[in-house]
């Protein structure tokens, strides 16, 4: 069995994002257990443009909830504790092929989670 994990300063979650949860974990593995700030700067200047700024815009809700939960919070202190990216349900479509077959298409989805908690706790 898991250990329980610790409650965290605040969360964030996005629901069947459009992309593939291999690719988010992709930038997810660069900006995990890092400062927020440090973070958004990362994201800003990622090179998968898509996925940096879904990640980013949840990122963003995230510290938002963590003010709006505890005003005392300090922003500069938050750091990412845990980051998931699941796989959604898979939208699945039909491509024409050569001599009259049919190739499958799966369109992934994501749900994303992000948790931060305070580095000085």
């Amino acid at each position: 069995m898991n250990a329980p994990q610790p409650t965290p300063v605040a969360h964030a979650i996005a629901r069947f994002v459009r992309m593939s949860p291999q690719k988010g974990r992709l930038v997810a593995d660069q900006v995990r257990d890092r400062f927020v700030g440090e973070a958004l700067t990362i994201l800003r200047f990622s090179e998968r443009k898509k996925i940096s700024a879904i990640l980013e815009k949840v990122l963003r809700s995230a510290i938002a909830n963590a003010q709006q939960k505890s005003p005392d919070v300090d922003v500069d202190t938050l750091y990412i504790s845990r980051i998931q990216i699941n796989g959604g349900p898979i939208a699945k479509r039909i491509r024409p092929a050569p001599q009259g077959r049919a190739y499958r298409v799966q369109k992934r989805t994501s749900h994303v989670h992000i948790y931060l908690d305070e580095k000085g706790k």
